[in-house]
């Protein structure tokens, strides 16, 4: 999903949850990595030129809102539902899931 997403630009800055809205969202045991450690594997792929951490969808929706992006990339799983600040960007494009992997499913694997 992220070669596709640069594929589209010039320049592919990747949104990342922290660590305590992860653990909001997905529970006490979670995230599996720290931000910190996120951010840096991200960074290391060729692909991603910046990396920004939000704690709420109002953080998330002014980056957003600040970057004024022409494409938004988001999961398939969105089609149909709301995709913050997708009224800041020119178009938003769904990606399909490749596998039926998740870090949910492999964390279930480790038990």
């Amino acid at each position: 999903m992220l070669k596709y997403a640069k594929s589209l630009g010039d320049e592919l800055v990747v949104g990342v949850d922290t660590d305590m809205k992860v653990k909001k969202d997905k529970g006490h045991h979670r995230p599996f990595n720290k931000l910190e450690d996120r951010i840096e594997i991200l960074l290391a792929l060729r692909c991603v030129d910046r990396v920004i951490s939000f704690d709420s969808r109002e953080k998330l929706e002014k980056s957003i809102e600040d970057y004024a992006p022409d494409y938004i990339v988001v999961g398939a799983d969105w089609r149909g539902k709301d995709v913050v600040g997708s009224h800041y960007s020119k178009q938003v494009c769904f990606f399909e899931r490749v596998g039926d992997l998740s870090t949910t499913k492999i964390l279930g694997y480790l038990k």
